[in-house]
């Protein structure tokens, strides 16, 4: 239906894309402030940081040199994501992401799990580059005089990881400032960040050897338990990094969270999404095969900050030092765009009614909502305090999972519920893109551990309670009904 309330019961309660996209009160409105550089900065910032700076090794440990097909695979599923994100983005240009999409494509059950998808992902992915982060800046806090025990999380012995729950409550006080203010220190910061690596690459690129990339998948591409090991334990093969590396891509759904404060979404929205994950691509692919030609996987894999660690062995000291600074400097840009997206999220689904609406004020001055900013701020804070980077990370995967898969869907059902609408970009060759980001995302989930797959089913039964008890009663769309 193009215009006009679809008729709503509890399993079909759909908000119409008219209504969506018709405004707000100005209490509970964002203010527009960004065009598309910035939106090309917050991809770029969101998608290029723990996982190039920190997961790289991570990934090569699992599947050796076929890292490198890994991330080609992860790239792809992430590029047929991008290209629904974009026809969706500029057709709804508003704030919300998956969530907004999939109340209007599938209704308000579906559009509360994919919200509660993204709360889980966006708040998971803050508190992993926050380790990520603490990694880098570790030295500078131990120089500074802070004892091992507050420098590590109970994982590695420690009590509490406070660099990362630092970095976290910084970057939430920025994002409360203003937009426009935050998304211009993003722009700055994310150019350190490709300054750094490509410093990597040129002084990496003498010392390549086509040797280390034979045997080129030692474990195989399937995602399987190794041989003898407990049925527990981490699976391997290029599939399992995959999954994992998977964390890496994701960023560019930050960008739809920016449509409502986009002054011209039509066009910008479509230049973000798709020129940051381009251009991220790119970067990905030639960091990682320079780092395998550098240093054999098996050596570099066991760091927590590779790309140091490979730089260091080359003899490169202290330039491995000025990366490592690069890192710590500008590695919340991711921090900064995936709270950025969190509270977005958080904001949207507060002013639907499925929270609190009271969450959705928008502070006046700055034409933000400071308390959602905050708030996760906060739960970043914990969780990175905590947690090992592996597990966040790999959890946070499950959740982006189901979103991008509601993407996909909701770009199908709205092809054949509403095919005359206007798209201002078109997915190419939707009936294979969309159907092959939803299979690429399945198969992916199911690569994850399984320990990982439980967690989100605990997750989401959570979050089935949650609704139960509040969201389905106090919803925008369920008052109406009942009026």
């Amino acid at each position: 239906m193009v215009g006009g309330t679809p008729k709503v019961s509890f399993w079909t309660r759909r908000k119409a894309i008219d209504t969506i996209t018709a405004g707000h009160a100005d209490s509970h409105q964002l203010k527009k402030t960004l065009s598309w550089p910035h939106l090309v900065a917050l991809g770029v910032g969101a998608i290029v940081g723990t996982g190039i700076y920190t997961l790289t090794g991570v990934g090569a440990g699992l599947a050796g040199p076929g890292v490198i097909l890994s991330f080609l695979i992860a790239g792809a599923v992430c590029a047929c994501a991008a290209l629904c994100y974009a026809e969706l983005s500029t057709m709804i240009p508003a704030s919300g992401s998956a969530y907004t999409y999939s109340y209007a494509a599938m209704g308000e059950p579906v559009a509360w799990f994919v919200g509660w998808s993204l709360i889980l992902e966006y708040t998971l992915v803050c508190a992993a580059v926050a380790v990520g982060w603490s990694a880098h800046a570790h030295g500078l806090f131990k120089m500074i005089g802070f004892p091992d025990a507050l420098l590590a999380g109970p994982h590695q012995g420690g009590l509490i990881n406070m660099p990362a729950v630092f970095i976290s409550m910084a970057v939430a006080g920025l994002l409360a400032l203003g937009t426009r203010e935050s998304a211009t220190v993003n722009m700055v910061l994310v150019f350190v960040k490709i300054i750094a690596l490509i410093v990597f690459v040129v002084l990496c690129l003498p010392a390549f050897n086509l040797a280390h990339f034979t045997p080129f998948m030692p474990n195989g591409f399937q995602a399987h338990v190794p041989e003898g090991a407990a049925a527990d334990a981490a699976k391997v093969g290029v599939m399992a990094a995959a999954s994992l590396i998977f964390f890496a891509f994701y960023g560019f759904d930050a960008v739809s969270t920016a449509a409502e404060e986009t002054k011209n979404p039509k066009r910008d929205l479509t230049i973000g999404i798709v020129g940051s994950m381009a251009v991220c691509t790119a970067i990905y692919m030639i960091v990682a095969a320079v780092s395998i030609g550098a240093s054999r996987t098996e050596v570099f894999s066991k760091s927590e900050a590779p790309l140091v660690f490979i730089l260091e062995s080359l003899n490169h000291g202290k330039i491995a030092q000025l990366v490592a600074l690069a890192a710590v400097i500008a590695l919340p840009t991711v921090i900064l765009a995936f709270m950025y997206g969190q509270s977005r999220i958080f904001f949207v689904m507060a002013r639907d009614g499925l929270l609190p609406r009271a969450l959705s004020k928008v502070n006046a001055k700055t034409g933000t909502p400071v308390m959602m900013t905050l708030l996760t701020g906060v739960l970043a804070a914990v969780i990175s305090g905590l947690l090992s980077l592996k597990d966040i990370a790999e959890l946070a995967n499950a959740g982006t999972l189901w979103a991008f898969i509601a993407v996909g869907a909701s770009v199908i059902l709205l092809r054949l519920r509403e095919p005359n609408r206007p798209r201002v970009f078109s997915t190419p060759l939707w009936p294979i893109v969309a159907p092959a980001g939803i299979l690429g995302c399945l198969y992916l989930f199911l690569s994850l551990p399984g320990k990982t797959q439980l967690y989100f089913l605990y997750a989401h039964l959570i979050g089935a309670v949650v609704y139960l008890a509040y969201g389905m009663r106090k919803s925008v769309l369920a008052q109406q009904e009942r009026a």
